[in-house]
């Protein structure tokens, strides 16, 4: 057997199945300074973006190994002028593809140009669900009202409309407003995804992490819009993504290290996970390795498959099957081992660091707040929470 490249096939000292899931950063440039970005923190250092003829290798490599959901994503991909070019390639190839957009650098133009190309599904995040918070959270003044438009003219083009909350402090309260807007842009699916702490919203953590207290009204009346819009026959799905930090169990992090997901960063950095890149681990870059060498064969791919890494309590606890140890991002964060257990597990010796977070959260003023945006140039910002 050989791989695309007329190379034999690599080792698989893990058994590791295909990658089912690509994700396509196209580039870290983006109008919009969240944050609670997760990009890296020095992401205007990146190298120099794949080309498209680059892209076009890679979107190959993966739909022949297997990959069959691709995602463009960012930054914003709406900065790369060949994104119909890649999503026609992406049609012909086979893939389901999904775009994750601010919306900003959308048109109705160009929402009926992706669809001729192929684009199956769009994902258009928001702020906030009003103009004047969405706009402090965005740095841009004008997003709040792209944002709707876009959102219904991907609606009239006949997609599914996707939106994106990410719910921190400063919006939390805004649940219910939230989800009515959703409903009267007549949204088929909502993810309420509560702020995970990678990138930029690790370094501002402190003023975007809610209370327990907020986080438990806010997980109720999600419930209770539920259940309104089944009795009222609503089809509109709510997806409420709880926040790692206030679990007791770690998540089975991207359904394990190698084992689903593909990352292409905007460099070629090949990543099992978006955040990878953080760890003082060496990843391969698609400029200079086959994807299905880099996948199977890589040193940093076959990093923390299986269970040999694992120290304890973890290569014991009788869930590692389930959560592989949990986050190894979050733990080099928290801990700065990446070989340590997940913090978020009750079973760690760091858990401590996650119950002060959650003390820190519960005791948070809520008066003005500074957070560090992405843009170096409106690198603070002051809003009222």
């Amino acid at each position: 057997m050989s791989c695309s490249h007329g190379h034999p096939a690599p080792a698989n000292p893990h058994d590791a199945g295909p990658p089912l899931w690509l994700l396509a950063e196209l580039t870290y440039r983006c109008p919009l300074q969240c944050p609670y970005c997760s990009n890296p923190l020095d992401f205007a250092q990146t190298e120099r973006e794949l080309t498209t003829d680059e892209w076009v290798s890679v979107l190959r490599q993966g739909r022949a190994m297997g990959a069959a959901q691709l995602g463009f994503s960012g930054g914003e991909p709406l900065v790369r002028p060949d994104l119909s070019e890649l999503i026609a390639e992406a049609r012909h190839l086979g893939y389901y593809t999904n775009l994750i957009t601010s919306g900003l650098g959308l048109t109705e133009a160009k929402v009926d140009a992706f669809a001729e190309a192929g684009l199956d599904h769009i994902q258009v995040s928001f702020q906030a669900s009003d103009p004047e918070l969405n706009n402090a959270v965005a740095g841009s003044r004008k997003a709040f009202d792209q944002k709707l438009a876009m959102a219904r003219a991907v609606k009239e083009a006949g997609y599914p409309m996707v939106l994106n909350f990410v719910i921190h402090r400063h919006n939390i309260h805004q649940m219910n407003d939230i989800m009515d807007l959703c409903e009267r842009l007549g949204a088929d699916y909502v993810e309420l995804a509560t702020c995970q702490y990678y990138g930029w919203a690790f370094e501002n953590r402190e003023g975007l992490m809610p209370s327990k207290a907020q986080l438990v009204k806010a997980e109720q009346e999600v419930n209770r819009y539920r259940e309104r819009l089944q009795q009222s026959g609503s089809a509109m799905k709510l997806i409420f993504v709880t926040p790692d930090y206030y679990e007791e169990r770690p998540k089975a992090c991207m359904n394990g290290w190698g084992n689903l997901f593909l990352t292409v960063a905007p460099d070629g950095t090949a990543l099992p996970c978006h955040s990878a890149r953080l760890l003082p681990i060496e990843f391969p870059n698609v400029r200079d390795m086959d994807l299905q060498n880099i996948w199977y064969d890589s040193p940093g791919f076959n990093h923390y498959r299986g269970d040999s890494w694992m120290p304890e309590p973890c290569r014991s606890c009788d869930e590692k099957e389930k959560d592989f140890g949990g986050c190894r991002c979050q733990a080099y964060l928290l801990t700065g081992n990446a070989d340590n257990t997940d913090p978020v597990c009750n079973k760690s010796a760091y858990h401590d660091r996650i119950l002060a977070a959650r003390r820190a959260a519960d005791h948070a003023t809520a008066g003005l707040t500074e957070l560090v945006y992405r843009n170096a140039d409106n690198s603070r910002l002051f809003f009222r929470g």
